[in-house]
């Protein structure tokens, strides 16, 4: 279960947000604040995310996120806020949020973005035990492939890449699908090879799932691989597909979503993009749009590395 701390001065949104989490059975509520400068760190102690207020009397949301983080809080952030303009919520990104709730609150927005935070939350924990279970490996020496087994640096040594990629899973509306972990993995692995995005033409992609499941598995049988090679190309297939449909999405709803204006055009061929709000439109549940997986792992492969 999350646990939540609320810095918002409206007393009437708090108790709003509260009856919500309450409701929605993903987390409580273990501290509340009306401002910024009445918060620090030894109040957060096992506090996963606070929900905070961008524009407020005395020390504002930027200031109070700048704030808490430089005295060690690790955790998520989610602001709130009926400020549209760009470069303020550009900057409340730069700061490390993870999300926006508009005002007026919204009982279907928040339930979402809570659901995605706490998706984001699983796969985290989940990417740590992965971690934890690779740097195991490397210390017994489980045998690698003979191309790759004489790099010194070991998936474990990539956090940075790998906590980039998991906040590009959350924003692209992706934490929960199946591929996600094995993208982060992926991305660990050309960081770790120290390739660029767009040489990912060097590499047929089955050869990349093979190493990759190589490094987890240790040899297997070339019946298992193939099988598990496979049961991967799924898992990824599916999860860009639910990144275009939620790109498309977002497009269709608001022309100016900053996720949609960077991503969209990046992550895949735009005259895809704009079909694929079309059927939306007319209600077409299935695509005949082209999808190049490709492309989507390189750009966001270039992303994490940003």
């Amino acid at each position: 279960m999350i646990r939540f701390f609320l810095i918002e001065d409206d007393a009437v949104v708090r108790r709003m947000l509260e009856r919500i989490i309450q409701d929605s059975g993903l987390g409580e509520i273990v501290g509340q604040a009306s401002d910024g400068n009445q918060v620090s760190i030894d109040q957060l102690f096992g506090v996963d995310v606070i929900i905070i207020d961008l524009l407020m009397p005395e020390l504002d949301g930027i200031q109070t996120i700048k704030k808490l983080q430089g005295e060690g809080f690790a955790g998520r952030f989610i602001m709130v806020s009926q400020v549209e303009n760009k470069e303020m919520i550009g900057e409340a990104y730069l700061q490390g949020i993870d999300t926006f709730i508009q005002k007026p609150i919204n009982r279907l927005e928040v339930m979402s973005v809570l659901k995605r935070v706490a998706d984001y939350l699983s796969l985290e924990a989940s990417l740590l035990t992965i971690r934890k279970s690779l740097q195991i490996l490397d210390i017994k020496g489980k045998p690698e492939s003979a191309e790759y087994g004489s790099k010194s640096a070991s998936f474990s040594e990539q956090g940075g890449v790998a906590q980039r990629a998991q906040q590009l899973l959350l924003q692209l509306g992706i934490a929960s699908e199946a591929g996600a972990p094995d993208l982060v993995l992926i991305i660990q692995w050309l960081a770790q090879e120290e390739r660029r995005g767009d040489q990912l033409r060097d590499i047929q992609l089955k050869e990349l799932y093979s190493q990759i499941l190589l490094k987890l598995h240790g040899t297997l049988d070339e019946q298992s691989m193939g099988k598990e090679v496979r049961a991967m190309e799924q898992r990824i297939r599916r999860m860009v597909l639910q990144a275009f449909n939620h790109l498309s999405s977002l497009g269709l709803t608001d022309y100016a979503n900053p996720t949609f204006e960077h991503f969209a055009p990046r992550l895949f061929d735009f005259q895809e993009i704009r079909q694929r709000m079309q059927e939306l439109e007319a209600g077409e549940k299935t695509t005949k749009c082209r999808i190049s997986v490709r492309k989507f792992l390189s750009v966001f492969f270039m992303e994490a590395k940003a």
